[in-house]
């Protein structure tokens, strides 16, 4: 083999000696094979393509695999303390009118401001052109009469005069009563246990008005503990009489001739039943109320909590019509008594560790932690690659311009990369991420000019490397031939000198991107770079910044981390082994 070399030959080319200039010995000697070999026999290196390569099948092909989205929320059915009813003790006047009348808003909202701090058994008061009176018949419970014009009586002397208002009808019995009133000064008399009343109107003629029950108010609250007796929860007649009779003391009652039980259990809470002694109407002054609307108490739920709230109890145990035991608890809110329960229902399956389902876990939205982990990939990787071009691109361009000409186009752009130098990086991009999140940027416009100012604050240092490498290359001898030759001083930048700092841009840029992918983290971490639905392995690391998920939910912040610690570290290699190649005697 030794005599081979000696006579420049081998046993490829059949013992034929090449020539000093013979393509093939020059094929050999090619520059670039010879960096590509020195690259290979680097074990950091080829370590750290393998990890690069890894990373990008991990992130780019394993979110295509993956049977889920990166912003795919997972829910799990689990017993949960919720909500489910109301109840305050009525302090307000509530309505029930008589059939065929109305109570207007205005004298609803009349009559509670004259109840207030008034005594007497009667309060006479006037809404909407129209007066009432208000009967006491006990406390909370008042019978509200209003006066109905009924027609004039004129008295001249010994002439008496009544004129009906409108198509009412005055019986002689009444017009009788009438005129006698007038006659003796009266302004209101009783007939047939009805009221009249009597106002002064024009001339020497009289109003004459009846006074008719339009509704009652009260304080208790009417419960049908079956739906069939609904309507007399809203029945006035049947209102009026039972509260009457309640209010009375007694056990029984009539009403529209029907009759009825009453068992009393204080001066605020009794059941009403019927004929055959089943019960039918509660009535209490505690209302209770579902919490969602929609939903139904039924007669017996309410009963049942109303009767906890009496005892003062701090749960209730109710059977419901499914036949189960449903355990509720009472809590003071305010004036609000809050009924909460257990119910069964969807809740997102927050930090679930580990599993076949998920195998490394939810994370704080429900997500899957490996699935946000892939897709993060591809958004760190990307920000470093297009980074790292924008950067190159402005770092070139300003570098090769400022280097060839020098002068004092060389002084002014060296000045505005001083200016550039002088702006505080993430100061800027904290200001820059504070007034996104005042926009409401969307996430994907809000990537794109992450990356854009990434690479626009970060070029400074391609640049000044371009500048001194084209500084010492443009005195070389072929960059005079190019200038005798004529050729255009673009062509010469970019096709000739740019071309000779390739190799060292090719390494700065692969060790840089490491350093990107940190700062992305970074970033991201903090709170100003990639936000929902996006991922990034600095925002999942940022999702896991509490202290009770770093000590129970090693799954969510380890392997992000674990994955931006291999990343950077592959990217180091491959750069260090690129130095090593492209000029061994630095090893050395």
């Amino acid at each position: 083999m030794s005599e081979q070399l000696k006579n420049n030959q081998s046993p490829e080319n059949n013992g034929e000696q090449l020539a000093l200039d013979d393509g093939r010995r020059v094929k050999v000697l090619s520059p670039g094979m010879m960096v590509f070999k020195r690259f290979i026999r680097n074990k950091l290196a080829i370590a750290g393509i393998c990890i690069l390569i890894f990373m990008f099948l991990f992130s780019f092909l394993g979110g295509v695999l993956s049977p889920y989205r990166q912003d795919q929320v997972f829910y799990k059915v689990d017993a949960a303390n919720k909500e489910y009813a109301s109840a305050v003790v009525n302090t307000d006047y509530r309505f029930t009118t008589a059939d065929g009348n109305t109570l207007p808003t205005m004298v609803r909202a009349t009559f509670n401001s004259q109840v207030k701090g008034r005594e007497g058994n009667e309060i006479t008061f006037t809404a909407d052109n129209t007066v009432y009176t208000a009967v006491k018949v006990d406390d909370g419970f008042y019978l509200i009469m209003a006066g109905e014009d009924l027609g004039t009586v004129t008295v001249l002397g010994k002439i008496a005069d009544v004129k009906p208002a409108g198509n009412k009808e005055i019986s002689e019995e009444l017009k009788a009563a009438a005129v006698a009133a007038v006659q003796a000064g009266q302004s209101a008399f009783e007939l047939n246990e009805i009221t009249y009343t009597l106002t002064p109107g024009k001339a020497k003629s009289y109003n004459l008005s009846g006074m008719s029950e339009v509704a009652l108010a009260s304080m208790l609250n009417f419960d049908a503990l079956d739906a069939q007796y609904t309507g007399l929860t809203s029945n006035y007649e049947f209102c009026r009489d039972c509260e009457t009779a309640m209010h009375a003391g007694e056990s029984n009652f009539e009403s529209g001739g029907t009759a009825y039980q009453l068992e009393i259990e204080d001066e605020t809470t009794a059941t009403v039943k019927n004929a055959a002694g089943e019960e039918i109407v509660s009535v209490s002054n505690i209302i209770v109320r579902p919490v969602v609307s929609g939903t139904a108490l039924s007669a017996g739920y309410r009963e049942a909590a109303i009767e906890a709230i009496m005892d003062r109890q701090t749960a209730f145990e109710y059977v419901n019509a499914e036949g189960n035991t449903e355990k509720h608890t009472i809590q003071m809110r305010g004036n609000n008594y809050i009924i909460s329960t257990e119910q069964q229902t969807y809740l997102i399956d927050m930090y679930a560790p580990p599993s076949a389902e998920h195998l490394l876990g939810t994370d704080d939205h429900g997500m899957d932690v490996l699935t946000r982990l892939m897709y993060g990939g591809r958004i760190s990787l990307m920000v470093g690659f297009i980074v790292m071009i924008l950067e190159n691109i402005i770092g070139v361009i300003i570098g090769g311009v400022s280097g060839y000409f020098g002068g004092w186009v060389d002084t002014l752009l060296m000045r505005f990369v001083d200016l550039f130098n002088s702006i505080p990086y993430y100061p800027m991009m904290i200001i820059a991420g504070a007034i996104m999140d005042s926009l409401e940027v969307n996430p994907y416009t809000r990537l794109y000019l992450m990356m854009a100012i990434m690479g626009i604050m970060g070029w400074t240092g391609v640049a000044r490397v371009v500048r001194g490498q084209i500084l010492s290359l443009r005195e070389q001898d072929f960059m005079v031939a190019t200038e005798a030759t004529g050729i255009p001083v673009s062509r010469r930048i970019f096709r000739h000198l740019v071309p000779n700092v390739m190799p060292l841009l090719i390494v700065q840029a692969t060790m840089g991107l490491g350093g990107i992918i940190l700062t992305e983290a970074t970033l991201s971490f903090l709170g100003l770079g990639i936000k929902y639905p996006l991922a990034s392995w600095g925002s999942i690391i940022n999702s896991s910044s509490n202290i009770y998920v770093m000590t129970n939910c090693w799954y969510l912040w380890i392997p992000a981390g674990l994955l931006i610690v291999l990343t950077v570290l592959g990217f180091n290699f491959v750069g260090d082994g690129l130095r090593d190649a492209f000029d061994p005697k630095m090893k050395r």
